[in-house]
């Protein structure tokens, strides 16, 4: 059976070791999101504050800060939850299975039980008020625009299908503070495009009615993670939270709440509310992307009340530069969803869209390439298609860059980063196969594109035998125009520079790229190189992976940002004889990468020092 609300989960967890109590006083301002990235870095255990500065509610951080620790909360329920995921992308072989081992799938009707939420008429989390102001007020980075909710539950329903089955459950980020609302009467409700709350907003500006919401912090552990499962469209994220958790989640019925909506019984906190027109800006807040999301207006929740349990604990994360405690939501889901990826995106067989490079910038895919078994020499056709569905359904619509291989070549995996880029380069006409989509929707926090939720797409779809051999050095001759510096080999076909830093506006090419491109293509002995990367700091880039996956694609806009050697147009397609250059630099309009406060990092460094309370903590 799984934990009814956080403080069984918390109590489990201290008991096998997993949570460590830290009693010092601990600031939610900087400090604690410090320490808490620490924690996980270092594969530490949940740390409960019980004494935060100024705030009556202890903090817990680091929850879910381990794939182990996150398997373990979640194992009752898991190996059953985990059959179901394979019997909906296999009904056959679960059949199969089912027959000669009927004792695997025993429990699922009780599994589909549980998944059901159930009305209840009272909860612990009415026992008693507050005001927002009474709550952490957690700032995790020096420009945040205030403090933040930062795990949230945002629970709002349908107008026109009200009731859970038209309910949507998402995490979406909450400003508690800031010069824009009016205190404890507003907070923010910052949502991206392609979220569901957004569907139920529409409704209720059509409608011309307030819209309520409710947002639930802590409760049992299955909410948070359901609040960030990319489940289809008109599936219930309740339904989720039952069936990884383990029992039937219980919703305190609407007319005990004071906008009518349903109250999580469990839940640690509650902030009751309607979103009326009127968005006031919010932001800046410090975001996954491993930059300062921008202030812009965004809709204002009117709080009418804030509930709590009795002994309430606030738990939190912080995000940034991946990897952070969020990279293992991303891998557990991973887990659980790989096997429905052939079901829900036809003729794709796997799927990874890459933390170090924000998650929604770079996708890589493994899809078919039979359309045409005959032909002398297979090219992308089918891949395109599987690109195209990609790009239209669930979360991986948001992605700017899709690289995709056949699995008719044997691929590596796509987590196998050096060797699926390694096969790609090997085999991409650089003639052929960059298909742009331009003045697209993109993803709210990546701001390389030309205005806010809007930019370009490129599919890379490559396949068929080998048409280069990727090159380790650079020839003899090499040379760069003036201006551009340190070029390195970074990964076999891949060049690495160092450029002049970027002072041209959004929207617009540069003409020193152009001419770079130009001058490489007369650069000759290039040919095993198909790629350069031109951005600010070759050394920094060409470090590891991680760093050069996130300078390229969270700091490029494929149609802006992508020249060529030999580049064309041909009937509105693009095409290079190479290589082909990518801008990766931090361009002038976009937003600032995250920088911690160093005083605050010298305390925390004297706090984990030996002899100190956080000593092989962080």
């Amino acid at each position: 059976m799984g934990y009814r609300n956080l403080s069984e989960c918390m109590r489990d967890l201290e008991a096998k070791g997993w949570l460590r109590r830290v009693d010092v006083e601990i600031d939610a301002r900087l400090e604690a999101g410090v320490i808490q990235r620490r924690a996980y870095h270092t594969g530490g255990p949940a740390l409960l504050f019980t004494r935060v500065k100024g705030c009556r509610f202890p903090m817990l951080a680091n929850l879910f800060g381990t794939l182990e620790r996150t398997r373990y909360i979640f194992r009752d329920a898991l190996p059953m939850v985990e059959r179901l995921m394979k019997a909906k992308a296999d009904p056959a072989g679960a059949l199969k299975e089912a027959l000669r081992k009927p004792w695997l799938y025993a429990g699922a009707p009780k599994a589909l039980y549980k998944a059901l939420p159930r009305k209840v008429r009272s909860g612990p989390v009415l026992a008693h008020e507050a005001r927002v102001s009474d709550l952490p007020q957690l700032v995790s980075w020096p420009m945040d625009g205030g403090a933040y909710v930062t795990l949230p539950q945002v629970y709002s329903e349908s107008l026109a299908k009200p009731g859970f089955g038209g309910s949507n459950l998402g995490m979406y980020r909450v400003q508690l503070s800031g010069k824009a609302y009016e205190p404890d009467r507003e907070v923010g409700l910052h949502y991206q495009i392609h979220r569901g709350i957004g569907h139920h907003h529409g409704e209720a500006i059509a409608a011309g009615r307030p819209l309520p919401v409710n947002v639930f912090v802590g409760g049992p552990p299955s909410m948070t993670l359901a609040a960030v499962m990319p489940l289809p469209e008109g599936i219930a994220e309740l339904l989720f939270a039952g069936a990884l958790g383990g029992r039937r989640v219980d919703m305190i019925d609407g007319s005990r709440s004071p906008n009518g909506l349903p109250i999580l019984a469990q839940a640690d906190f509650c902030i009751c509310g309607v979103v009326e027109r009127g968005e006031k800006l919010e932001g800046p807040f410090g975001d996954h992307l491993g930059y300062y999301s921008l202030a812009h207006d965004f809709p204002v929740l009117k709080v009418r009340k804030v509930f709590h349990r009795p002994g309430a604990v606030w738990p939190f994360t912080t995000v940034g530069r991946p990897p952070q405690e969020d990279t293992v939501f991303g891998t557990f889901i991973h887990e659980l969803t790989a096997a429905l990826v052939p079901t829900v995106f036809s003729g794709v067989h796997e799927v990874h869209a890459v933390d170090a490079a924000g998650v929604h910038p770079l996708l890589l895919a493994i899809g078919s390439e039979r359309y045409v078994p005959f032909a002398a020499e297979r090219q992308p056709q089918e891949l395109l298609t599987n690109a195209m569905s990609l790009l239209g359904n669930t979360q991986t619509a948001l992605s700017k860059y899709v690289l995709m291989a056949a699995k008719e070549d044997n691929p590596p995996s796509t987590h196998d980063m050096p060797g699926f880029i390694r096969h790609l380069l090997e085999r991409m006409d650089l003639a052929r196969d960059f298909h742009f989509i331009t003045r697209t929707t993109m993803d709210t926090l990546d701001y390389s594109g030309i205005s806010l939720n809007q930019g370009s797409k490129l599919v890379l779809a490559a396949c068929g035998p080998k048409k280069r051999e990727l090159a380790r050095e650079l020839p003899q001759g090499f040379s760069l125009p003036e201006g551009f510096r340190d070029a390195r080999v970074f990964a076999p076909g891949i060049v690495v520079l160092s450029a002049p830093k970027h002072d041209r506006g959004r929207d617009e090419h540069d003409p020193r790229m152009e001419a770079l491109a130009k001058h490489l293509g007369g650069v000759g002995g290039l040919e095993g190189f198909p790629w350069v990367v031109a951005c600010d700091d070759a050394a920094f880039t060409a470090r590891d992976w991680d760093n050069f996956l996130w300078v390229t694609f969270t700091r490029s806009d494929p149609a802006t940002d992508i020249y060529g050697a030999g580049g064309f147009v041909h009937c509105k397609h693009w095409g290079c004889k190479g290589p082909a250059v990518i801008d990766a630099r931090l361009k002038t309009y976009q937003a600032p990468p995250l920088e911690p406060d160093p005083q605050v990092e010298k305390r925390v460094d004297a706090l984990g020092a030996p002899g100190g309370p956080l000593h092989g903590l962080v």
